[in-house]
């Protein structure tokens, strides 16, 4: 059941509401609040609750203060009712650590709906006349008509592989956005910004003084999430991952369970690097070697549990990484997400910079390299190839120059879709999205404004989603220790030349932690647990049959072109199984997640 689900009707508020009224359901473990003008329905497990004669407070997750003291719905509430004495609306800013909240407020005839800075716990809303309805999942918004798919979702999922805020899959559904407050009251309905990272880079950088400090952040980070006794933490085996185990050993004093998946597929399976991590640490690592098979069992569930088409091929290797962890008797489980979003670890960062250095050379030689570029003749000269390519990835503006391998891009708009579909939708939304999220880091630094990106498209909207859904499904809870509201602070105060020094990516994290990992951690690169989805399909007749049929069903729909599909299946897998299999995998599991919500649906 979802976590959070209700309405607010402002109009019979407006009237006079009866005082809140509370129930129980022990059966469904869900708490139930209704008066005339609301209703809210949460799961008891995971929420917390605070009701008075004017007010109802509901809170997911874990709310911290300016202490980052851990509050509840009361906390939360008596927050708020202090805050109003001055403010003519509640002053949800002082709110840290990662949580949503529902906050009606009867005296004002108000509602609001708040979530934390990365959306780890998601809020959808409907608005419909007066009423705004509301819940943690976009399939659960208790809408007062048919719940109706919507095309630009689609298109926007094909170019993502997530449909990114505000957007969900169903018409008349939106998704707040990250480090939002989200009011509707007398004025209207007006959204706003709870949160904005600024970078201030500190002045005299003392790396010594700033690792002892940072160690320390860090190790507070995992000392808060680390909530339950039966506590484990996902391995892949890199930097963050690893550091969180060695942290927990440290906390605990006894062996960390960690839980690792490997793949029987070359240049794909690091699970030597998770054992390396858990040598050093002395931790009790526990392993799974993912098969084609478990694929075809686990990906019609995987797809289906999501509340809207979801692609990011590591959420079934992290699927089963947790449902490894819950058969040994873990409650919660610890994941390093947000550390290269932090610190600077991702190789876009460094080839980025390398592009960006064509900014500053002058005018008239780049008019000159320009014109050569633009030239056919220089193209078939092998020498320049390099140059040319070079040039036209970096005479792009950002963030269109990071899109440049974009898959749906590289297939074009007219050989994925059908015509009838693409008229109906607006093929520059994604892009619009894209540069709207750039364009709002006040950032100097080229790669500050990249992290800024990448804590929406790559955290909020794809890889935090991926971990929290994957680890409820296998019944544990997950904690990102990274994400912790001082780490992030910590960060904001790094210069960015510490964060990728020349090409180095994560160059101040490694240097604060180089006593700390083993030099294989250091030095190992960036992968995690990577799905050799598309070798997969080129030997396993079996998985290759459950693809092929998932999109011979999808093209019934009447909006992907059965070109495409029979291209993708009989020529391009065979040039590059790993390029191309991505888009079998992203069109398969739109069609599974249809089958479970949406079985009958087709373009008109």
């Amino acid at each position: 059941m979802p976590a959070i689900t209700g309405w607010f009707d402002r109009e019979l508020a407006l009237r006079g509401s009866l005082a809140p009224r509370l129930s129980h359901d022990q059966a469904a473990n869900s708490t139930i609040i209704e008066g005339s003008a609301f209703w809210i329905q949460l799961n008891s497990s995971c929420c917390t609750v605070h009701i008075s004669d004017d007010t109802v407070t509901v809170i997911s997750g874990t709310p911290r203060d300016g202490e980052m003291r851990t509050m509840t719905a009361t906390d939360v509430a008596l927050l708020l009712r202090t805050s109003c004495a001055n403010n003519p609306e509640p002053d949800w800013n002082q709110l840290r650590g990662r949580f949503a909240g529902v906050h009606i407020d009867l005296r004002r005839s108000a509602v609001t709906l708040v979530t934390d800075r990365f959306g780890v716990f998601p809020l959808c809303y409907s608005i419909a006349l007066s009423r705004i309805a509301f819940s943690d999942r976009a399939d659960s918004v208790p809408l007062q008509g048919p719940r109706e798919l919507y095309p630009q979702a689609i298109y926007n999922y094909v170019y993502f592989h997530v449909i990114p805020a505000p957007r969900t899959i169903f018409r008349g559904v939106q998704r707040i956005e990250p480090a939002t407050r989200l009011r509707l009251d007398a004025a209207g309905l007006h959204a706003k910004s709870t949160w904005q990272p600024v970078f201030i880079a500190k002045p005299n950088f003392d790396i010594k003084a700033e690792s002892e400090r940072f160690r320390v952040v860090l190790q507070q980070a995992v000392i808060r999430e680390a909530t339950t006794a039966r506590m484990g933490a996902f391995l892949s085996g890199g930097t963050d991952s690893s550091t969180v185990v060695g942290l927990l050993s440290l906390m605990s004093g006894e062996p960390v369970q960690s839980f690792s998946i490997g793949f029987e597929a070359s240049g794909y399976d690091e699970i030597s690097y998770a054992r390396l991590a858990a040598q050093h640490f002395k931790s009790e690592l526990h392993e799974h070697y993912i098969t084609p098979a478990e694929l075809v069992r686990a990906i019609p569930l995987v797809a289906g549990h999501y509340d809207q088409p979801f692609g990011n091929s590591s959420a079934l290797p992290a699927y089963y990484c947790a449902r490894l962890a819950r058969e040994h008797g873990i409650e919660k489980l610890l994941a390093g997400d947000g550390g290269d979003e932090l610190f600077g670890g991702n190789t876009r960062y460094a080839r980025q910079k390398i592009f960006n250095i064509y900014q500053v050379v002058p005018a008239m030689m780049r008019q000159r390299m320009e014109t050569m570029v633009d030239s056919r003749s220089a193209r078939s000269v092998p020498g320049l190839r390099k140059i040319v390519r070079y040039v036209e990835q970096a005479r792009l503006p950002m963030p269109e120059r990071m899109e440049s391998y974009n898959l749906l891009d590289h297939f074009g708009d007219s050989s994925v879709f059908t015509s009838a579909f693409l008229h109906a939708v607006n093929i520059s939304e994604p892009r619009k999205l894209q540069r709207e999220i750039y364009q709002r880091s006040a950032a100097r630094s080229i790669v500050d404004r990249m992290l800024v990106y990448d804590w929406r498209f790559t955290l909020a909207d794809s890889d935090l989603p991926k971990v929290r859904c994957t680890t409820h499904l296998a019944g544990a809870a997950v904690g990102f220790p990274f994400l912790d509201d001082d780490l992030v602070d910590f960060s904001l105060s790094l210069p960015a030349s510490m964060k990728v020094r020349r090409l180095r990516l994560r160059h101040f994290f490694k240097t604060a932690l180089s006593d700390f990992l083993s030099v294989e951690t250091i030095r190992k690169k960036k992968h995690g647990f990577g799905l050799p989805f598309g070798p997969w399909l080129m030997r396993d007749q079996e998985l290759f049959r459950f693809a092929s049929e998932a999109l011979e069903q999808l093209t019934e729909r009447g909006f992907i072109r059965r070109e495409l599909v029979h291209d993708l299946l009989s020529t391009r897998l065979n040039e590059h199984s790993g390029f191309y299999g991505e888009m079998v995998w992203i069109l398969m599991m739109l069609e599974h997640w249809l089958k479970r919500h949406a079985p009958t649906f087709k373009l008109d």
